[in-house]
Formats: C-alpha cells, sequence, structure tokens
C-alpha cells in the first residue's frame, strides 16, 4: 500500500518527522518497505497485512496514527446535492446471486462533462500508484478523465472500489448480478476477450455482462469522451468468488485486490456519495435523487468482553482502566458496559478481525507500544499437555519408523487419474479445483495410497533399494450434500508382502491395546490382488484396507516392484487406545511351539481358523503365527488347502512338559475337525 504524506495530512495532523511516523507504523504492525520522493510528496511504502483491509486507504493509515499519537482524525460527511428525478425512475436492481454478492448501491449523474482531471488530483494519484518494472523504471499513473480517476482516488483514499459505467451505452435500464453462463465471453477495458466459468460473479444489463464483479469493468459500458451519464457502483462481492476469478483470469486489479480481503459494509455507502459529490465538483451534472440499494443490511457485531486481569496475565503489564478504554475508543470500539473488572465493547464495522478477547488484548499491546513492555517482566507459564490424538499419533508413529518406515508427506490435491485408483471410503466423485496446485492435480483427494505409490516410483526410479513408507494426514469425502468429511488416515506402502504389513498393523494394534484383535474380510479392488487382499475390522468398526497391489495396479502406477499397501482409519485406532501404560510381568520359563498342517476346505479363511485355535488352546497359547498357504488337487482332492501355522506355549507359573504342549495341540486340531472339518496332515 502506497501512501502519500501530503494526502494523509487531509485527514490526521502529523506533528512528527517522517522516520518517527514509518517506526511507529512498523512497531505497530504495517511494516515499512521504503519511501521515494515524487515531486513535493513523498511515496510511503506500507505492508499490509491480510487481516488488516482498512489499511488499504488513507483514510484507514489515518485512523492509525490518529490512535498511535492521540490525535483528531479529520473526515468530511460527503453530501452531494440531488437535483435530478428519483434515482428509481431510472434503474433497477436485481441480485439473482446472493451467496457472491451481499449488496450493490447504485446512483446516476446526468449531463456531466468528461474532461481531464486537476493537477492536485492527478499528482496524488501518481504518487500512490507507481509500480517498478524489472529494467528499474517506474510505470507511473496515467490519467484518463475526470470521472474514471475520482473512482480511483476514492478507491485509494477509503479502501472501497468503485465502478462508473456509461449508463447511456447499457441496455434494458436494470442492472442483474448473476452468475456467468458456461462459455459465456466478456470484452474488459484492458481490451482483451475472456471466456467465462459457469458460476462466476457478473455486473449484467438486459443483454450481456458488463463488468467482472469486483475485478475489472467491461469495455462495452466504459466512460470516454462522449459519456454523458454514468452510473456509480459501490457494492459488497464474496471474496472467495473476486480471488476465485481474479485467478482463474489472470486479471488482477486494486480492486479485486481489495475485495479479496473484504471491504468495511458501512463505508459502502460513505464511498459513492463521496463519489458523486466530487463528481458534481469536477465533472457537473445532476445527481438522481436517491440511491438504489438492495441486498443484505449491514450485519451487527457481537460485543466482545475484555477482561482487565487479561492484560497482566498475557502481558505482564499493569495498565489504567481509563488508558485501555481510551485505546479501545480510539480504535472505533462502542463500549456497551464497564465494570471494575471487565469492559463490554462492539469493536467497529472496519475491524472484522476483532472477533476474541485476546484480539482486544492484542490490540491493547499493540497502541500501548511493545517496546514498553519490559524484556524481564514474568508472564505466569502453564504446563501444555498433549492431546489424546497426539499421544496416539506419537505412538503409531514409534511403531512405524522402528520397524523400518519412513514417514512421507504428500500434497492434498491430485489428478483425477490418481483420484480413480483407489477409493475405498467411499463412491462418491471428488471435490474439483478451480485452481490446480500443480498441472492436472485438481482433484482433493479421497485416499492417501495413489499419492505414496507415486513416491514409490519416484524413489525406485532413483534407484533407492528401500522405499518404505507411511503417511498420517486427512483426506476428503464427499457426502450427498457436497460437504466433506475430513478423516485422519494413516497409510503405508511396503515392499513386504500382505503377512509382513499385516504384522505392522497388529504390532500398531499391539501397542495401543493388546487385548483388541484384527478380524479381515475379503476385498474386491482393480488395485489390489484379489486374494490377497482384505478389509480389516476391530470388533464392528472398521479399521482400514491391506493388500498387495496387483500387476496391473503395479502397470499404472508405475512401479518397478511389487508393492504392498495399507490404510487404516485413525479415529478407530484412537477409539480403542488404552493410554494408561499398562505393565505385564515376563514369564520366567521357557516356551515349547507345535506346528499343525491342517487340510480344509477352500472356503475357509484364516481369521475363522485362527479363533478355533486361539479359543481352544486355553490360558498356554501365546502366539499363534500363520506360516504358508498352499494347495495340492491330486492329494487332497479339489476345492482343498493346506494351512501350515505353529502354536507357541508358555506358562507364567511352570516349565511346561513335552506331554502337556502334545495335549494342547491335540485339543486344538480336534476343535478345529469339529468346527471346521479340518484334516490333520500327518
Amino acid at each position: 500500500m502506497l501512501v502519500s504524506w501530503n494526502w494523509l495530512k487531509d485527514y490526521v495532523d502529523l506533528n512528527m518527522s517522517q522516520a518517527e511516523l514509518e517506526t511507529r507504523l512498523a512497531m505497530s504492525g504495517l511494516n515499512h518497505e521504503g519511501t521515494e520522493n515524487v515531486g513535493d510528496d513523498l511515496s510511503i511504502d506500507l505492508e499490509v497485512t491480510s487481516n488488516r483491509p482498512d489499511c488499504l486507504g488513507h483514510i484507514g493509515v489515518a485512523r492509525e496514527v490518529a490512535v498511535l499519537w492521540n490525535s483528531n482524525l479529520k473526515i468530511a460527511t460527503p453530501e452531494p446535492i440531488s437535483t435530478g428525478s428519483p434515482v428509481e425512475s431510472a434503474v433497477q436492481v436485481r441480485i439473482d446471486c446472493p451467496e457472491l454478492c451481499q449488496r450493490y448501491t447504485a446512483r446516476i449523474i446526468r449531463n456531466l462533462k468528461i474532461g481531464p482531471s486537476p493537477d492536485w488530483l492527478v499528482k496524488r494519484l501518481q504518487t500512490v500508484f507507481r509500480k517498478q518494472r524489472k529494467d528499474g523504471q517506474v510505470d507511473e499513473y496515467q490519467p484518463i478523465n475526470n470521472v474514471v480517476d475520482i473512482t480511483n482516488y476514492v478507491l485509494m483514499e477509503c479502501g472501497q472500489p468503485l465502478h462508473a459505467f456509461d449508463w447511456g451505452r447499457t441496455n434494458g435500464g436494470e442492472i442483474i448480478l448473476r452468475k456467468a453462463a458456461a462459455g459465456e465471453t466478456f470484452a474488459a477495458i484492458d481490451h482483451r476477450t475472456y471466456q467465462l466459468d459457469a458460476g462466476m460473479c457478473v455486473v449484467a444489463d438486459a443483454k450481456a455482462p458488463l463488468a467482472l464483479a469486483g475485478v475489472m469493468g467491461g469495455s462495452d459500458s466504459e466512460v470516454n469522451a462522449d459519456t454523458t451519464e454514468v452510473l456509480i457502483e459501490a457494492a459488497e462481492f464474496a471474496p472467495l468468488s473476486v480471488r476465485t476469478t481474479a485467478r482463474k483470469l489472470k486479471l488482477h486489479s486494486p480492486s479485486s485486490y481489495r475485495f479479496e480481503r473484504g471491504v468495511d459494509p458501512l463505508a459502502i455507502d460513505w464511498a459513492s456519495r463521496r463519489c458523486c459529490e466530487m463528481i458534481l465538483d469536477l465533472a457537473g451534472g445532476e445527481l438522481a435523487a436517491g440511491v438504489v440499494d438492495v441486498g443484505q443490511g449491514i450485519p451487527s457485531r457481537t460485543p466482545l468482553v475484555l477482561r482487565l486481569s487479561q492484560l497482566k496475565r498475557i502481558l505482564g503489564i499493569e495498565l489504567d482502566a481509563s488508558e485501555v478504554q481510551r485505546i479501545l475508543t480510539a480504535l472505533g470500539c462502542v463500549e456497551e458496559k464497564t465494570t471494575k473488572q471487565q469492559i463490554e465493547t462492539i469493536p467497529p464495522s472496519w475491524r472484522r478481525d476483532l472477533t476474541r478477547e485476546i484480539d482486544l488484548v492484542e490490540e491493547i499491546a499493540r497502541v500501548h507500544g511493545y517496546d514498553k513492555i519490559p524484556e524481564d517482566v514474568g508472564v505466569p507459564m502453564a504446563p501444555s499437555h498433549r492431546t489424546d490424538t497426539d499421544r496416539v499419533l506419537a505412538k503409531v508413529r514409534m511403531v512405524l519408523t522402528s520397524t523400518g518406515f519412513d514417514e512421507s508427506m504428500t500434497a492434498s490435491v491430485v489428478p483425477q487419474s490418481w483420484s480413480s485408483r483407489f477409493s475405498p471410503w467411499t463412491k462418491n466423485d471428488p471435490i474439483q479445483s478451480t485452481t490446480p496446485m500443480l498441472k492436472g492435480a485438481d482433484r482433493l483427494r479421497r485416499s492417501l495410497v495413489p499419492s505414496l505409490l507415486e513416491v514409490r516410483r519416484v524413489n525406485e526410479s532413483l534407484a533407492n533399494p528401500v522405499v518404505e513408507l507411511f503417511e498420517t494426514a486427512k483426506v476428503y469425502l464427499p457426502t450427498e450434500d457436497k460437504l466433506p468429511t475430513e478423516p485422519l488416515l494413516v497409510a503405508l506402502a511396503s515392499g513386504g508382502d500382505f503377512f509382513h504389513v499385516k504384522g505392522v498393523i497388529e504390532t500398531i494394534l499391539r501397542i495401543l491395546n493388546p487385548e483388541v484383535q484384527i478380524r479381515v474380510k475379503p476385498l474386491k479392488s482393480s488395485l489390489l490382488e484379489p486374494d490377497k487382499s482384505s478389509e480389516l475390522f476391530v470388533g464392528d468398526r472398521r479399521l482400514g484396507f491391506l493388500g498387495e497391489v496387483s500387476e496391473k495396479g503395479t502397470k499404472e502406477a508405475g512401479l518397478r516392484t511389487a508393492c504392498t499397501i495399507a490404510e487404516i482409519d485413525f479415529g478407530t485406532l484412537a477409539a480403542i487406545a488404552r493410554l494408561i501404560p499398562q505393565h505385564h510381568n515376563q514369564s520366567n520359563f521357557p516356551a515349547m511351539s507345535r506346528d499343525i498342517n491342517l487340510i480344509v476346505d477352500e472356503s475357509i479363511q484364516w481369521e475363522e481358523l485362527a479363533s478355533t485355535v486361539e479359543q481352544s488352546a486355553g490360558p498356554l497359547l501365546e502366539t499363534l503365527a500363520y506360516e504358508d498357504i498352499y494347495r495340492d488337487t491330486k492329494k487332497d482332492g479339489n476345492n482343498k488347502k493346506r494351512f501350515l501355522f505353529s502354536i507357541t506355549l508358555r506358562s507364567s507359573e511352570r516349565t511346561l512338559t513335552h506331554e502337556e504342549a502334545d495335549q494342547v495341540r491335540e485339543v486344538v486340531v480336534t476343535a478345529c475337525q469339529k468346527k471346521l472339518g479340518g484334516q490333520l496332515l500327518v
């Protein structure tokens, strides 16, 4: 934001040096970027943060100066004299997209005379509209005509964008705020034609768009030397709509810059009246009586309560209540109720960033002066603690890094081809972004797996021998009303097989809660091998998905080696986690193991077999380990398969004998024969 020293003096007394002004503004949050002499004026470059759009005009900066130096702010109330017929008889305004245009005002001036602007106005605009080129030269503001220059002047005066339409070149006597049709074209005042996307907000007459709302006007209604009648627009457009349009068309302007950050609803009519007043003064004409003002009213602000004790607790210094009241009043806050303990106040319309008590505390510190807070002041500190989510995440990361995985961080927006590759959590179409982060990456991801496969592909192309990856991040799952849910997931991509990755997941569960067990169900996915993929459950809750990438999936992902993926719902992990440390005594007695080879029907799943073994083996069972599965139709017949597994037995009270171990083995085999029809292969 370039500020003119001479212009600033119209609103506030500058009883300080240039250096003092620059330093004090920088200390209060308006960082000083540099100052340039422009004729008999100074062009002061201030960095305005995105939360302070009120300082994107000279009045806003003057208001800051008045607060910091406790001086008077001089802002006149514009009162243009209406001599024409009622404005409602000349123009009607209709808002068809209230979500994109909150408010629209229109005034009409007839019989004006277009001509050059006076020197004082041009000089001020040339002081604040300056752009340095790469070759070091400066592009100065080129005056257009008195009406257009006035709209730019008022923009830089109060921060409210305006636009003047040549009302005689429009059709139908109506202004329509609507969404653009797909493929609709628009000729802008930069003499370029743009193709609009459906949903962009346009200001139109009965036939065609007159302007891109909040971005730029059109050449068909541009004010020129023959113009005798103008419509002055002052409005409030949705910041996201303006930002999306400007970025999509690569068409940025001083107006779009301000609309993107939000405008002061109270300044809309002030700016319109100020503009009309200046036009009547410099271009003559007759102002139609009244104003067309449609859309939402001025929203009320919620009162904020500032507890005076918070100033001491947070800042560490004592401030008189009278000084606190003075600062808040100078900032524009309206005092509602005051007691010895607290001040209740309503923030001004131009300070949308003041929404919490802590915001008021920051304002007090900023205006009082950060440099006045002693460096050695005592501020009480309270110990922090990690949330349950952070504690569970720490345990998950500990297990994964301990088992050889490296953590990956990938983008939330992916190409359509990745998004459709694996989406087990939802079948709804992904949410599309209008502004791709990278070429082709315009879909919010529904799974972390495709991104990890791409990271694995890149590492393989760089000849990295070991690529074991995991990521914890959110995905975006569309629902019926298009508002996405954002679950936190844990995804893995490994060079190990199905059982290796399953073991890693079981280790995570054992660390979080030793009592839970994984249940598996068959999973059908075009990315995964049919007989080496599963849907995972813990009790009745779905935990996630696990499987080896199929040969077709490997080719589609561009991988050179085999890969196994898994994706886990972190919400389920957090729900089953036992965060209170548990202690288990280790047995001092040796373990004994037995291998078992059973022939079962093809339909029998490992989950069924494991459950039967665990229930029948009793308290001596320490671990059950899957070894292998294979088929021999010549010896066992069709629709039969063999499960080879081992059981480890241990007692915490004594050393087991071989006879006791064999007895448990027999009990297990007998249970499998009765429940599953299994036959022991000797």
